[in-house]
């Protein structure tokens, strides 16, 4: 028998107490008042409600070392990112690899792959298949139904893939952004339960009276926490926190700790603070994770108080996975798994003909994932559209890494750097390779190394490329969290000495080829306008 001792806090009668609890046989077996206790606080353990673990590029493995230090337990995760690379394959590679870690992950069966049918993937999950995953005890939930506009319109095979979760009794995820009206009472109506991609408290307010819970995103890319904590005292019931992509250098420092840490510095409720982070996903998503109550699993956090909130020890069903700074498991090696065809390409692949008097470019919207789209005019006595330093206009380029096919290419602002490029084949969702660089040479180079490598990020200074290979599905590295947010950071740095002051500038690059985030992006296949849902041309004539 195990017996820890502190101020114990029961999110579940919603009150806190000095006391001791048993743990035999991974489970709390006894819980009792005492004052002679230790100066500790005992907190039920943390759970992410919806991250892609493969956005970290760390292997399940090698994210659960890293996540255990900062308090948490579980995670929710849609291995939709590995799925458009290797199918089903992929899902079970996260599964399997998961299994040899103490970290409590639950998958969902990813229900777009591909995203959409404007895109190529690696891999088709169509409704046999999902229904398949669907089956399986180790499968919880139906992954965030991007494809909104075939929920909306019933695409017969959206239709199957969400009766097949309410067959198998399993919730349904959502991806929304920007829906409302009547299209948004369709798209829950059909059975969508959650949210992730709110940014504004009205919409998020929309969701909630039609029944949604929102999930509070606070990642490396997209952060809405500020915009959206007021529904944690709001909507006490109907709120989730989640990371949904998260970088590891960002990992390393912290994960759904911090969220509590800055909930609790705002003045919001401990117990409605603690509900959004274990109680509700908990509930929701119906996993075995333990809350601090009798026969539960002991699934806990000591920290040393609720101030610093600095996490002494992590527990999970009864084992201590983490005291004092020491991770007590180790990460077993991940087997690589790719697929990645190699189509060479070259400079003059980038090429841009001037095909109308005014050209629509990309432009982002710092720390959002939506993009606008703006018109620029062009000068009436140029051939071939070249970068525009000077406004900070950059060629952007999707390649097709599954076969041989003619690069996409179009114009994005924002990224503002004035040498050089970045590469990288974690492009959401299809994973193909996206480039960005001041002239046609570098984007070339770039893309050569991606597929050399067969996989990863890089950064072009104008004299040499440095980048980090991601062997696994071309998305994952082998090596751990504290090793690849070394790399990482390495790479943030030298873009930034580039040019650019976007917060993360990969995870932005990485999100400019999905087409399921308004307003417009770019796949392999050309621009594509989100609110029209279709492929667009660059010129206006």
């Amino acid at each position: 028998m195990k017996e820890y001792s502190g101020t114990i806090v029961d999110i579940v009668s919603k009150t806190s107490f000095k006391g001791r609890l048993q743990v035999v046989n991974g489970r709390i077996i006894n819980i009792e008042k005492c004052n002679d206790v230790d100066d500790l606080v005992i907190l039920p353990g943390f759970v992410d409600s919806h991250i892609h673990i493969e956005s970290s590029m760390l292997s399940p493995q090698n994210f659960a070392a890293e996540a255990v230090k900062h308090g948490t337990v579980a995670v929710v995760s849609d291995p939709h990112e590995i799925a458009n690379v290797l199918g089903r394959k992929g899902v079970e590679y996260m599964i399997n690899d998961a299994e040899e870690s103490p970290l409590k992950f639950f998958f969902g069966a990813p229900s777009c792959v591909p995203a959409t049918k404007f895109e190529t993937s690696g891999a088709v999950l169509d409704a046999v298949e999902v229904e398949g995953l669907l089956k399986r005890d180790d499968i919880y939930f139906l992954s965030e139904m991007m494809n909104f506009p075939g929920v909306i319109y019933n695409d017969p095979d959206v239709d199957k893939k969400i009766l097949a979760a309410k067959n198998s009794g399993k919730t349904i995820d959502g991806h929304g952004p920007g829906l409302s009206g009547a299209e948004l009472a369709k798209y829950v109506g059909a059975g969508i339960e959650t949210d992730h991609e709110c940014f504004t408290y009205d919409e998020a307010l929309e969701k909630i009276k039609l029944g949604m819970k929102i999930q509070i995103r606070e990642g490396s890319a997209a952060r809405n926490f500020e915009s959206l904590n007021k529904l944690i005292d709001d909507f006490p019931e109907m709120v989730m926190l989640c990371s949904d992509d998260l970088h590891p250098d960002d990992l390393v420092k912290g994960h759904i700790n911090l969220l509590i840490k800055r909930s609790l510095e705002k003045g919001l409720n401990l117990y409605n603070i603690l509900r959004a982070v274990v109680f509700n996903p908990v509930k929701h998503y119906n996993i075995p994770v333990g809350m601090l109550q009798k026969g539960d699993p002991a699934d806990m956090v000591i920290v040393n108080n609720l101030t610093e909130l600095k996490i002494i020890k992590t527990i999970i069903n009864g084992v201590e996975v983490f005291d004092k700074n020491r991770v007590l498991f180790e990460a077993n090696k991940p087997e690589p798994t790719n697929t990645f065809y190699v189509n060479k390409v070259e400079k003059d692949s980038f090429k841009l003909k001037k095909e109308g008097g005014k050209a629509k470019v990309i432009e982002i919207i710092d720390g959002e994932l939506v993009t606008r789209q703006r018109i620029i005019s062009l000068k009436s006595n140029i051939k071939f559209i070249e970068s525009d330093l000077a406004e900070d206009i950059l060629k952007i380029s999707v390649v097709n890494r599954y076969s041989a096919e003619k690069p996409s290419v179009g114009l994005i602002k924002g990224f503002g750097i004035t040498k050089g490029g970045m590469v990288s084949t974690i492009a959401h969702d299809s994973h193909n390779i996206i480039v960005v660089g001041v002239d046609d040479s570098i984007m070339a180079e770039l893309v050569g190394w991606a597929q050399q490598n067969k996989g990863g990020i890089a950064v072009h200074d104008g004299k040499k490329i440095i980048g980090i290979p991601l062997p696994i599905a071309g998305i994952i590295s082998e090596l751990s969290a504290i090793k690849v947010a070394e790399k990482y950071a390495a790479l943030d740095h030298k873009i930034k000495e580039l040019g650019s002051k976007l917060r993360a500038p990969f995870m932005t690059l990485s999100f400019m080829a999905l087409l399921v985030i308004p307003e417009l992006k770019i796949g392999n296949k050309g621009l594509f306008d989100v609110n029209t849902f279709g492929h667009t041309s660059i010129f206006i004539d």
